[in-house]
């Protein structure tokens, strides 16, 4: 008797999603889903709140350009390098708990930053507060996969992704309308009623979900990545302004390319790896791997220079600036929240649906370029063709991530998406702003690379002029390389998640 073949291994990435509760997902989801959207556009107001409260920090603190930007920047580094840890942390011990764990922190963080009466005080409680965002934004990313079925999770995506893009804009207009009111202090503050809503709902309402094998904590995997990630975040942060072949820059990337790569070799040895490197193999998941890249490099770099445009070039003041980008966050709110966009992917399928809206942020992108100088009404026509692009392309990327890795790992699967958005973001504002120094510095004959130094340095209505000029043109290359940027990531994306499909259905065909 021929002996039989051996079993096949089963797939580490199934296609079906079970959710924690019922076929019908959970019978509360969409008041829970409020709830952790709540908690989420507390941490993304953190990340640009800040911003606009720079010149009161710096007279009433008298405080130091180097303390403001590790007030600014303590944040986001502590948050960027605990975001894989802190979804790990949050597979193995409970969604939940980390969720109540996140928001304690958050509002603990808060209320000791609103009270700070030192600069150092003040760095420290950002460094907590970003403890707290890590936690958050992985945790209500899992959560929602958690409690929706697979045929509703593309529009509670897009709810969240929507709520993210809400943040982004309201951020400098909330804070601009409480600084006109309050100290700087009570940017904070405002902080302790949201956490504390958001605490008593999640104790009350969102269900406890975690791995079910209980993987062993990967200790050196998370060292290693909170290093590597806090390391590269670093050198990306301080290239622009130390210079990239700088001690400083040079030395801290070589730090983030060592614990990066010993980190990789550690994943691939461990026999509980905190993130599967098989999940790499999986032509979805690198579909969508490099699309949020790209993507984010694209659009957070070029909307870096748009705000820069309206303000130097154009003369907005800040909020004026921030009113004028707020369409962008409309469009994506309006198509998101109203479902409009999730039936359009359906009908569209995922990889048409990726292309398609990158397609359009793409042209929003070279419309702001080609258009701006002309006046609103081009910048308006870009943003408008931007957020529509963005409420496609970026919940069908977060959902390509998250359906690509096993429900037990949803936690890792949250911190691998914020993560890559962290990432492209901040390459995409390093990458464009040195684009747009180096076109403005070669098209200046002034040795300062920064417009307002140069105008100072300009004797004569005329010469302003051409400074302006200039920096006018290195904005224009900067946002087109951003459109390139995108364009590529759309056809990466959509050809490598074709490719994917097309391997499932061979797969089920044979």
């Amino acid at each position: 008797m021929p002996a039989s073949p051996p079993s096949p291994r089963p797939s580490p990435h199934p296609s079906p999603r079970p959710t924690a509760e019922s076929p019908e997902g959970h019978p509360r989801r969409w008041l829970i889903l409020g709830v952790i959207c709540l908690a989420q556009l507390t941490v993304l107001l953190d990340n640009t709140v800040l911003n606009v409260a720079i010149p009161s920090l710096t007279r009433e603190m008298d405080a130091a350009t180097s303390d403001v930007q590790w007030m600014i920047n303590a944040y986001s580094l502590v948050q960027s390098g605990l975001l894989l840890t802190a979804g790990s942390a949050a597979d193995r011990y409970g969604r939940k708990k980390m969720l109540v764990t996140g928001l304690a922190l958050f509002g603990a963080g808060s209320l000791v930053a609103g009270l700070a009466g030192t600069s150092g005080q003040l760095i420290a409680a950002r460094a907590g507060m970003g403890v707290g965002g890590a936690l958050l934004l992985t945790t209500t990313l899992a959560v929602a996969m958690q409690i929706f079925t697979p045929a509703e999770q593309p529009k509670a995506i897009g709810i969240w992704s929507a709520v993210n893009a809400l943040g982004f804009a309201t951020g400098p207009l909330i804070g601009g309308f409480v600084l006109d009111h309050f100290w700087w202090g009570a940017i904070f503050l405002i902080n302790l009623p949201v956490a504390a809503l958001g605490l008593v709902a999640v104790v009350a309402l969102v269900p406890e979900s975690r791995n079910p094998r209980g993987d062993r904590p990967d200790l050196p995997g998370a060292l290693l990545s909170t290093i590597g990630m806090t390391a590269l975040v670093y050198a990306i942060i301080s290239g622009p302004e130390h210079g990239w072949t700088s001690g400083r820059v040079t030395a801290t990337a070589a730090v983030a390319l060592l614990a990066l790569a010993l980190f990789a070799y550690w994943e691939s040895r461990v026999p509980y790896p905190m993130l599967d490197l098989g999940f790499f193999r999986d032509r979805r998941f690198t579909g969508a791997v490099a699309g949020t890249v790209l993507i984010t490099f694209g659009m957070g770099g070029a909307l870096f220079l748009l705000t820069q445009h309206l303000q130097f070039v154009l003369g907005y003041g800040p909020l004026e600036a921030g009113l004028r980008t707020a369409p962008l966050a409309l469009a994506v709110v309006a198509l998101n929240f109203t479902g409009l966009s999730a039936r359009w992917t359906a009908r569209l399928g995922t990889p048409a649906s990726i292309l398609l809206g990158m397609v359009l942020m793409s042209g929003g992108l070279v419309a702001i370029a080609l258009l701006a100088a002309r006046g609103y009404a081009g910048t308006l026509l870009g943003l408008v063709l931007i957020g529509v692009g963005a409420a496609i392309a970026n919940p069908v990327m977060a959902h390509a991530v998250m359906s690509a890795i096993p429900p037990a790992k949803a936690g890792v699967g949250a911190g691998i998406n914020g993560t890559l958005a962290e990432f492209g973001n901040g390459l995409g504002v390093a990458v464009l702003g040195a684009v747009l120094t180096s076109r403005f510095a070669a098209l200046v004959a002034v040795g300062a690379s920064s417009l307002p130094a140069a105008l100072a340095a300009a004797d004569s209505p005329g010469e302003k002029e051409r400074i302006t000029d200039a920096f006018s043109s290195g904005l224009v290359t900067s946002q087109l390389v951003g459109a390139v940027a995108v364009l590529l990531g759309g056809v990466v994306a959509a050809g490598l998640l074709r490719r994917a499909e097309r391997t499932e259905a061979e797969v089920l065909a044979a």
